[in-house]
């Protein structure tokens, strides 16, 4: 009680919990094994060796050769559904037979795959490029591999933005899905809360205290340093969702008392004002087409999730059970919406469908969970989880199958975005 009290308090202060294709012909019966895998804890996952990457001599045992292999397994199974065979590719049902060559500070990557029970293998996927952006190639084919077991292509060359506090005060970091290339983002001293990506991914916004007010900035991703304050206007400015076709984005500002949905340019002037005087409208998130946007307002008495179509400002409540639902996210697919739950004294993520109906929750396991984003291709779900006084990042399927830790690194982490895909 003593804990939703307290997080009902700081929804009340306006510090929410977000502040607030067709397949191959020859593959297309390993790739429903695979979706059946991803839909139902009963199917086994894929059985995939890795052997070392031959080098252009056919050595097959150089020592950059088992580091790219490496490579590849974890970016294979970051995706969930295959099983890394070790030592052997006895038992296997795929083998990845992959090849590399440096030359002039050019490098070539490529691998097929080969299927053991029916002797086939499919067409070779190569990738060419600079030897010093080695893992981006290979990680580039990692996600083609997974577009031949899956008939869409892998996500390991997305990021997650989150807000730790390893330094002692509350900054944002950048990791990529694998959790290295880890990098602070800012250097405030102060709070930041809520990174927010623009939709191709070269900006992110978040909200900061370290002008003595809940500021609104955006910073260049390509340059890592910040480029605006998009808007310091007095009381709070959160963290905005970005529209979809990325010319405009919806804030909450609390310029005329209470906090409302705003929509701004990117250059930060208001174009329209959404909510006007319902309590409380916090956490927006668009619809994929843009068409709508989902956010949490208390004008019912308690925190709940409602939609609003934006041309015609018509809202609708999403959420009725639970004593407090916060955090929208709208599924890239367009046809859920993740969000965090108190639920029997617990926080925890569950999912809806866009146009009403049951709940599922997708969370069990000890501790507290808050702060979903969905993976661009709509089939995990990021969060962080609460256990012990200590937070971490986690992942799990959107059926609510296979979670587990993302990476664990120092001290708290809290507050993640999922980034776009990269071109």
């Amino acid at each position: 009680m003593h804990a939703m009290n307290r997080r009902l308090s700081m929804f009340r202060s306006a510090v929410p919990l977000a502040l607030l294709l067709v397949l191959l012909t020859a593959f297309h019966a390993a790739a429903e094994r695979i979706q059946l895998d991803i839909a139902s804890s009963g199917v086994r996952k894929l059985a995939v060796a890795v052997p070392s990457f031959a080098n252009g001599s056919g050595n097959p045992n150089s020592a950059a050769g088992k580091d790219i292999a490496r490579l590849v397994i974890s970016g294979l199974e970051f995706h969930g559904f295959i099983q890394i065979v070790e030592g052997s590719t006895n038992g296997a049902d795929y083998v990845v037979q992959g090849r590399y060559s440096s030359m002039g500070g050019q490098m070539m990557v490529e691998a097929s795959l080969l299927d053991t029970a029916a002797g086939k293998t499919l067409p070779t996927r190569q990738f060419r490029g600079s030897a010093a952006q080695q893992d981006d190639l290979v990680l580039r084919l990692v996600d083609a591999l997974v577009e031949d077991f899956t008939g869409e292509p892998g996500i390991s060359r997305t990021s997650i933005a989150f807000v730790s506090d390893s330094t002692g005060s509350k900054e944002v970091y950048i990791a990529d899905v694998l959790g290295r290339n880890v990098r602070q983002i800012t250097r405030h001293n102060h709070l930041c809360v809520s990174p927010r990506f623009s939709i191709d991914g070269s900006k992110l916004a978040y909200s900061s205290y370290h002008r003595g007010n809940q500021n609104l900035y955006i910073t260049d991703l390509n340059q890592n340093r910040t480029t605006k304050a998009i808007s310091r206007r007095e009381g709070m400015n959160l963290a905005p969702a970005f529209s979809p076709d990325g010319r405009t984005m919806i804030v909450t500002l609390s310029r005329d008392g209470s906090p409302d949905l705003y929509r701004m340019d990117m250059q930060g002037q208001i174009l329209d004002r959404l909510t006007q005087g319902s309590g409380i409208n916090v956490s927006p998130s668009f619809s994929p087409d843009g068409s709508q946007v989902a956010f949490v307002s208390d004008r019912s008495g308690k925190p709940q999730v409602y939609v609003m179509d934006i041309g015609s400002k018509r809202t609708r409540l999403l959420t009725l059970q639970g004593k407090e639902n916060v955090e929208p996210s709208w599924s890239p697919k367009g046809d859920k919406i993740a969000y965090t739950s108190l639920t029997s004294g617990r926080y925890h993520i569950f999912t809806i469908p866009v146009g009403g109906g049951s709940p599922t929750r997708i969370t069990s396991s000890y501790g507290d969970y808050e702060s979903p984003t969905w993976s661009p291709d709509g089939k995990q779900i990021a969060f962080a989880r609460k256990r012990n006084g200590q937070m971490e990042l986690c992942i799990i399927h959107a059926n609510g199958k296979g979670e587990r830790t993302l990476f664990r690194l120092k001290g708290n982490q809290s507050y993640p975005r999922w980034s776009p895909r990269r071109n």
